[in-house]
């Protein structure tokens, strides 16, 4: 995100107000809404598919699964986390010292081909979990990216009104 002078000189940094934004809300919803369904589905139709699987693909059901909730779980901390900055119980520098206990690059699906023979549910599920999973990574790149050098950025105008000074002064 860029960043923006206020009448004063000072810059805004729009990465420390991200998580107030719309989208952030958006997919903080979307978030703990898999969540739920995910739980939902492994604690009901998701236990009854998994017994009628055989033993070959019941294996990659219970580590799909397990792999699923573990990067839903993450994700899970990395939004709580935030939501607590929107909030004003944490500054975004504590929320960048405690997201390093967050693997955003946790728990990633296996091979494509065992992933075809589970049910197309929990297939879904992953699928939207790994969509999550970019979201929040590219997320956590805008908020978190070093702010720039100040000392580098000036008023841009400076230049050009120097320009105009020594023209009139001659």
């Amino acid at each position: 995100m860029s960043d923006r002078l206020l009448g004063d000189g000072a810059l805004v940094q729009f990465n420390e107000r991200l998580t107030n934004s719309a989208a952030f809300g958006t997919l903080f919803r979307e978030g703990m809404d898999l969540v739920e369904e995910t739980a939902a589905y492994l604690d009901g139709d998701g236990r009854n598919e998994a017994k009628a699987l055989d033993r070959a693909v019941s294996l990659t059901y219970a580590t799909e699964s397990m792999r699923l909730t573990t990067r839903l779980m993450q994700l899970a901390s990395w939004l709580l986390l935030h939501r607590a900055v929107k909030e004003g119980e944490m500054t975004l520098g504590q929320a960048n010292r405690e997201k390093t206990k967050v693997k955003l690059t946790a728990a990633d699906p296996g091979p494509t081909d065992l992933l075809e023979k589970l049910p197309q549910q929990l297939q879904d599920l992953i699928s939207r979990s790994m969509n999550l999973q970019a979201r929040v990574r590219r997320l956590d790149q805008t908020i978190h990216s070093p702010p720039p050098d100040q000392s580098a950025i000036g008023n841009p105008l400076v230049p050009h009104l120097n320009r105009l000074k020594a023209a009139f002064e001659q």
